[in-house]
């Protein structure tokens, strides 16, 4: 049975229809990726099911009471002034307890009958774990300071922290636009096993390919207009997608064939309509029609010539960086040669940004020298999006750049020519580039890094916002890019399938070079983290019964011995209590609290564990 369903549900953009006719239903576990290429309404359809817009046709029907988080591209947080105005919900009433022991913590003399009422309750409603639980997913996420004003942070600690608040509440159904974006690597894989432990309902739209593979039980395709269902991970999509479009291309041909001559009996006729049958005529246009539409299956075309390459492209001689007399970037010296395909690996806020903003000497190091050979010309496509006025076209855009530019065959086209390559047709190109979704902005800048003719390509999470179509795309042209490529991206099957260096940069250590992507990279990690953890010799004896009814020695021997600890945790508490209720001292007072915290938290896994073995005996 569905929770979340849409009943014919059909919308229209700037006088276009994304869709019509639409019907699907969410059931409760279902973990679906909607995909298709920009401007299809994936977003659109995501904001009508969270409840966001209401579509021009058709409705959306849920289940009783059901919860629905939504994350969406740009969050809004107007008419909130604290990141902890955001977290803690008015409504919510264990976040509303857990936020109360937080301030009286961090005051210099709270009231201490209040401190040990706020504390019982804490323990009464199990309030540690859920807290414990929220701090977890702040501090992964890189939410530290619950006092900064929202105002004051970027694009992406605010789309972090929107995905932050929709863990913590912990809908019935999760609908993400683009989850992630401003993510690295290590949160990303962190997500992965989140959102699938448990029985969650998940509706994501995402590019990141690994990430689709790793959550998702079934994919949907809108495509011209149209919805398509495959039960399956994304490489399971790709299979019978292919099986689809080869049907179609041949249902094409036949619908050719016969519009050509259906066409020729057109023709041949009488002006007058009564003459003919009209049932023909009918099924003339609607053949027409239909030909038109799967004619229009067009794929973004990337065939930028790129500029001659000298002997020496890029030298880094001891180059170092610092800010606020924080080191950024300690001493790195590196020799680019010809061919390289390098990745950036780091967390957010190690300095890879600050790195390449080294590399195209848009800032200056404080120590060592960066040399460019003469004929180096970067293409540094960045994170920061777009730049563009509201009364600007997207013809203005690329105009500003060139008016003519030259292909990899040596042909040269027009601005309009390239745009319509890049699937930019003459409405759109003509059209103002504030209406473009965020997918065709991204496009659209791409584009212009492009037009340049670099021999130095650098991208800084090129794939936000980018339809999956045009990032198979962008593969391929990489994939032949003679010229030296560095990507910074949480793509994982990006970087995997693009590059055969790694930099890997961390807080105050040296970048390291690694030779190999990023799955090698983690694989000689993962080996590493076992050999340390086994460096004891240890013998195993495996017996292992096919039906096992009886518990075995060692686990009787456990449930007897955490009988034993549950009741001294018990004891303790107790004892600390009692402390806690003598004491006049802060300082006292915050330590017993939190010993009190802990010892909450070991009686709660513990008594967990007991009631386990207690239903096996």
């Amino acid at each position: 049975m569905s929770i979340l369903s849409t009943e014919q549900v059909g919308h229209s953009f700037n006088d276009k229809w994304l869709f019509k006719g639409l019907t699907f239903g969410l059931q409760k576990g279902d973990r679906t990726a909607l995909v298709g290429i920009n401007g299809t309404g994936k977003s659109t359809l995501l904001k009508i099911l969270a409840g966001k817009i209401n579509p021009l046709e058709g409705a959306v029907v849920k289940a009783r009471d059901i919860r629905i988080g939504y994350l969406e591209q740009d969050p809004d947080f107007s008419n909130l002034s604290k990141v902890n105005d955001f977290i803690y919900n008015d409504e919510n009433e264990i976040q509303q307890l857990v936020l109360k022991y937080e301030t009286l913590l961090n005051q210099v003399n709270p009231d201490k009958k209040e401190f040990e009422q706020v504390m019982e309750e804490m323990t009464i409603k199990e309030a540690w774990t859920y807290d414990d639980n929220l701090k977890t997913i702040l501090n992964r996420l890189g939410i530290t300071n619950l006092s900064q004003d929202i105002s004051s942070l970027s694009g992406g600690q605010k789309k972090r922290l929107s995905l932050a608040k929709l863990l913590i509440d912990d809908p019935d159904v999760y609908i993400l636009d683009e989850p992630t974006n401003h993510l690295d690597i290590e949160t990303i894989e962190w997500l992965e096993k989140l959102l699938t432990t448990g029985q969650k309902t998940v509706l994501l739209v995402t590019h990141d390919r690994y990430f689709l593979d790793n959550v998702c039980t079934d994919i949907r395709e809108l495509h011209q207009q149209a919805f398509y269902a495959y039960k399956g991970n994304y490489s399971y999509f790709l299979e019978k997608k292919a099986e689809r479009e080869i049907s179609e291309n041949s249902t094409l041909e036949k619908n050719r064939n016969l519009l050509k001559k259906e066409l020729e009996w057109m023709r041949r006729q009488p002006q007058a309509r009564g003459t003919k049958s009209k049932s023909r005529i009918n099924a003339f246009y609607d053949l027409e029609e239909k030909t038109k539409t799967q004619n229009n299956n067009a794929a973004v075309e990337l065939s930028i010539k790129v500029s001659r390459q000298g002997s020496k492209i890029l030298e880094i001689h001891n180059a170092t960086k610092s800010f606020n007399q924080k080191t950024i970037i300690p001493s790195f010296t590196y020799t680019f040669k010809k061919g390289d395909r390098i990745g950036l690996a780091g967390k957010n806020g190690s300095g890879k940004s600050t790195l390449l903003n080294l590399i195209t000497q848009q800032i200056e190091p404080d120590n060592g020298k960066i040399i460019p050979g003469e004929t180096t010309v970067y293409g540094y496509y960045k994170q920061g999006g777009l730049n563009f006025k509201s009364n600007q076209r997207v013809i203005d855009i690329v105009k500003e750049v060139a008016e003519y530019i030259t292909m990899a065959k040596g042909e040269t086209i027009t601005a309009s020519q390239l745009l319509t390559h890049f699937l930019f047709p003459p409405e759109k190109q003509f059209g103002f580039v504030e209406n473009l979704s965020g997918g065709e902005k991204k496009r659209l800048q791409l584009m212009r890094v492009l037009m340049q003719n670099p021999n130095f390509l650098i991208l800084d999470e090129p794939t936000n916002d980018l339809d999956i179509d045009t990032l198979n795309v962008l593969e391929n042209f990489l994939i032949s890019f003679p010229g030296v490529l560095i990507l910074v991206s949480h793509d994982r099957y990006l970087i995997d399938k693009l590059v055969d260096q790694l930099f890997i940069i961390e807080p105050n250590q040296p970048i390291k070079i690694y030779n190999g992507n990023y799955s090698d990279y983690r694989y000689e990690e993962e080996l590493a983290k076992k050999s340390q953890k086994t460096t004891k010799p240890q013998i195993v004896a495996v017996k292992e019964e096919k039906n096992k009814t009886k518990i075995s020695f060692k686990e009787q021997k456990e449930f007897n011995d955490l009988e034993k600890e549950i009741v001294d945790l018990e004891n303790l508490l107790k004892t600390k209590t009692q402390a806690l209720n003598k004491t006049d001292n802060h300082i006292e007072l915050i330590s017993i609290a939190d010993e009190i915290k802990e010892l909450n938290n070991k009686l709660a896994i513990k008594s967990e564990r007991w009631l386990e073995l207690g239903e096996l005996i």
